[in-house]
């Protein structure tokens, strides 16, 4: 994940543990015999809220990983290879 600031590392992981709840709540949910409807509703609920996490990832690793990598090459700019290993990131996450 590279150097991520306190502030973002503390929000990711306050975001993951209300999807560990929101998780464990199906579970309940589900042994329950609640609804399938309203179960649908809180796994699109969690499946938003991991998208979210994973688009925050990703800014932070444009953002912050590929200038800390730039920098170690003793490169300025962007070039192929850099622009590929964004295009391989964006791809991992959206699959």
């Amino acid at each position: 994940m590279g150097e991520t600031s306190d502030k973002n590392k503390k929000d990711l992981i306050i975001r993951l543990r209300k999807i560990e709840g929101q998780v464990k709540g199906i579970e309940k949910m589900i042994e329950s015999d609640t609804c399938c409807k309203n179960v649908l509703v809180q796994i699109a609920a969690v499946k938003a809220a991991v998208n979210k996490i994973g688009i925050l990832m990703l800014q932070d690793y444009a953002k912050k990983c590929m200038k800390d990598e730039l920098k170690e090459m003793g490169e300025k700019e962007l070039n192929d290879s850099n622009i590929d290993d964004i295009i391989s990131a964006i791809t991992m996450f959206v699959k």
